[in-house]
């Protein structure tokens, strides 16, 4: 039970990696960290040693969970990955073509770089709203281990620790890229990950 969902849950983030290969061009990753250590290192030694830990667990622990347990984790997968496909999805489309039946609804708020920052639908909500989409995904993985070991949760909070720094830092480089307007921006979309709570 356990490990074919896992499995399948990582399959199926490969493929809609691959399948939205676009829309990662331009993902904090590719635009502004670059390829530089922190991509290098972090691909070649940390993912494959790190993504992977709750299926090494699983492999000698089976926590044997039941159809329903199972169910609701297949379920909270379900929903982290619509948030976060969603949300890239509609700021990919908004990037590429605000006029988009799609997008041209949402409300924006000019920069005086002359770029548009979303004000409403998923970046309304909250300005890292993917992040807590990708982070439902990742806590998933854990808890297909059970709980009668802390080991598995290396991953959940490593990964949580990974997104909350990266929203630091993007963050840090919004308010150089965009000065006034992103305390404005802030003050409109107050919340980082979760709307109403933080």
């Amino acid at each position: 039970g356990s490990m074919v969902l896992l499995n399948l849950f990582h399959a199926f983030y490969v493929w809609d990696s691959l399948f939205m290969e676009k829309a990662i061009l331009t993902t904090m990753d590719i635009t502004t960290d670059g390829f530089g250590f922190m991509l290098v290192f972090g691909d070649l030694a940390w993912v494959p040693f790190t993504y992977n830990h709750p299926a090494k667990y699983l492999v000698h622990h089976d926590p044997h969970l039941s159809t329903p347990a199972l169910a609701l984790i297949l379920a909270l997968y379900i929903l982290g990955f619509y948030i976060f496909r969603a949300s890239n999805l509609q700021k990919d489309i908004f990037r590429s073509n605000p006029n988009d039946p799609r997008v041209s609804h949402l409300t924006y708020m000019p920069t005086k770089r002359g770029t548009r920052l979303l004000t409403s639908g998923w970046w309304g909500m909250a300005r890292k709203i993917n992040y807590t989409g990708d982070y439902l995904m990742g806590l998933t993985y854990s808890l297909l281990c059970g709980f009668d070991s802390i080991v598995p949760y290396y991953y959940a909070v490593y990964f949580c620790i990974l997104l909350i720094h990266r929203s630091i830092r993007d963050d840090i480089l919004c308010q150089e890229k965009y000065g006034a307007d992103w305390e404005e921006y802030k003050r409109q979309v107050p919340y980082r990950f979760i709307p109403g709570v933080v």
